[in-house]
C-alpha cells in the first residue's frame, strides 16, 4: 500500500451517498439515500480497495475506530462522515477520514459495513 493515491491502483468503483430524512403522510420518518457523485454515467468513483482483517482498530486524537475496509480516492473536499461509501452494491459507514500526506491529494476512507445507516 502506497502513502498516497495511485489511479494505476484504483481498479474499484465506489458509490459515495448522502442521507436524506423525509417525513411520509402519517408522519413517519423516510430515509433515502442519493448518489454524491452526479458527474459520471455511473455515478461511482474509482477507488483503491483493502478489506482489512477481522475488524481493524485505529486510534485518533483519543478515539478508536473499527473498520471492515480502507478506501483511496483522490482527494474530495466534499466528503463527510455522514455519508456512506456503496461497494458492491454493499453499504458501508464511514468511521474516519484521512487526508493522507496531509497534501489534499489522497482521501483515505476507513469504513464499516453498513451498521449504523449514517449515524
Amino acid at each position: 500500500m502506497t502513502a498516497s493515491f495511485n489511479p494505476g491502483q484504483a481498479r474499484q468503483r465506489i458509490r459515495l451517498q448522502a442521507k436524506s430524512v423525509t417525513r411520509n403522510a402519517i408522519g413517519e420518518e423516510v430515509v433515502a439515500w442519493t448518489d454524491v457523485v452526479t458527474d459520471t454515467p455511473d455515478h461511482a468513483l474509482w477507488a483503491e480497495a483493502w478489506p482489512l482483517k477481522g475488524r481493524e482498530f485505529f486510534a485518533a486524537q483519543q478515539t478508536r475506530y473499527a473498520a471492515d475496509v480502507r478506501f483511496r480516492i483522490r482527494w474530495r473536499a466534499d466528503v463527510v462522515r455522514e455519508q456512506r461509501v456503496l461497494w458492491h452494491d454493499e453499504p458501508y459507514d464511514i468511521v474516519m477520514l484521512t487526508d493522507v500526506g496531509a497534501g489534499r491529494h489522497t482521501l483515505e476512507i476507513l469504513a464499516i459495513n453498513g451498521v449504523r445507516n449514517g449515524l
